[in-house]
């Protein structure tokens, strides 16, 4: 729902009646208004200005919300303008601590090597001896990154895991 999920979209997604989903919608914003308070206002900033940003700064365009275009186009932008500032964000947090990384890799004298970002995570390559010191590293790091842009009330929390590949590190 914090991504623009509609009761139909929920409905689908589950397999719970509309009614269902329509109740559990209500109920959800009632007990969380500020989230609420918060999409409406991403929706509101959305279609005034025809963009989102991230809190650094980093913007979207959604120029079929200031256009009489097709209602499932301008819906689909709506929840991908509401997704943008979240999701957004995270990847502008993601992209410090991978800048941030090889130093302290090099600085610890850590010869692991960041090899590839998927989402939220990131893959390292390591000799088994040195896994659990890159993996204090780089959650340290990651858990840190910060910006001065960047004011999170909650706090990061990485989680890690090893092994022989990426599977296995799951």
């Amino acid at each position: 729902l914090i991504y623009g999920m509609s009761a139909f979209g929920l409905k689908n997604s589950t397999g719970i009646t509309l009614a269902e989903a329509e109740n559990f919608v209500k109920a959800y914003f009632e007990k969380f208004p500020g989230v609420k308070s918060y999409l409406d206002g991403i929706r509101r900033q959305a279609a005034s200005q025809g963009y989102v940003e991230t809190l650094l700064g980093r913007r979207r365009y959604f120029p079929a919300l200031q256009t009489k275009s097709n209602p499932q186009m301008k819906n689909r932008e709506e929840r991908e303008a509401i997704n943008a500032p979240i999701q957004g964000t995270a990847a502008d947090i993601m992209k410090i601590a991978m800048l941030q990384i090889p130093s302290v890799l090099a600085k610890a004298k850590l010869k692991g090597k960041m090899l590839l970002q998927v989402h939220d995570e990131l893959l390292f390559e390591v000799d088994e001896a040195a896994a659990d010191t890159l993996i204090a590293v780089a959650k340290q790091v990651m858990e840190g990154a910060s910006h001065p842009a960047v004011h999170l009330k909650v706090p990061l929390i990485v989680e890690a895991g090893k092994g022989a590949n990426w599977a296995q590190a799951h």
